[in-house]
C-alpha cells in the first residue's frame, strides 16, 4: 500500500510519470527478490537517480505513441487498394507490437541498469524479443488488470483497488518476471547500490 501511495503521489505532476514508473519498478523488483530494506527509501533513491533520464524516456515513448496513432489514423483514412491497405496495416501492427513490447522493458531496465537513452531503448527492445515468454507474461498481467477494471469495474471497487494496491500489485507481480530476466545480466552492470 505504501509503494502504491508513493507512486500515485509522484505521478501527480504528469511529467514525472517516467521517473515514477522507474522507481516503482526498482522498488517492486527489490520487494520481489527480498532485497527491500525500506520501500520509501528504495523508491526515493531510484526516483532521484533516474529523474532526468526517465522523464526524457517517458516523453520519447509518448511521442512515439503519438506518431503510431497518427500513422494509424492516416492509414485507415487513405483511399488505398485493399491489398496495399492490408500490407500497411500488417506493418503497422508489427511496429506497434514491437513498440509495446519495448515500452514494457524501458522503465524496469532503467531501474536496474545504467546507460544512455538510446542504449536503454535498444536494450529494452532486444530483451523483449530475447525473452518472449517473460514479455508475454508481463503484457498479460497488465492486459488482464486493465480488462478486469474496464469490463467488470465492480471487481476493482470502481477503481478504488487501484488507489490502494493496484499499481504496486501489478508491478510486484511483474517485478518477479523482470528480476528473473535481469538476473542473467547483472554480473557486472547492476546498479543495485
Amino acid at each position: 500500500m505504501i509503494l502504491n501511495l508513493v507512486f500515485i503521489a509522484t505521478c501527480l505532476p504528469v511529467v514525472t510519470i517516467g521517473a515514477s514508473l522507474t522507481a516503482l519498478n526498482f522498488a517492486s523488483m527489490r520487494i520481489a527478490t527480498g532485497m527491500c530494506d525500506s520501500v520509501t527509501s528504495d523508491y526515493a533513491r531510484s526516483f532521484r537517480r533516474n529523474l532526468r533520464q526517465a522523464t526524457v524516456l517517458g516523453l520519447v515513448l509518448v511521442l512515439l505513441a503519438g506518431v503510431l496513432a497518427a500513422w494509424f489514423v492516416v492509414l485507415t483514412n487513405l483511399a488505398l487498394g485493399a491489398i496495399v491497405e492490408l500490407i500497411l496495416l500488417v506493418v503497422w501492427y508489427i511496429v506497434a507490437f514491437t513498440f509495446v513490447m519495448t515500452a514494457l522493458y524501458v522503465f524496469p531496465y532503467l531501474a536496474k541498469f545504467e546507460g544512455r537513452t538510446r542504449e536503454v531503448l535498444r536494450n529494452a527492445r532486444l530483451l523483449s524479443w530475447k525473452h518472449p515468454v517473460g514479455s508475454l507474461t508481463v503484457l498479460s498481467v497488465i492486459a488482464l488488470s486493465v480488462a478486469v477494471t474496464v469490463f467488470t469495474p465492480q471487481a476493482t471497487g470502481y477503481g478504488l483497488l487501484w488507489l490502494v494496491i493496484g499499481f504496486a500489485g501489478v508491478a510486484t507481480v511483474n517485478g518477479l518476471v523482470f528480476a528473473r530476466i535481469f538476473s542473467k545480466y547483472t554480473a557486472s552492470t547492476s546498479v543495485e547500490e
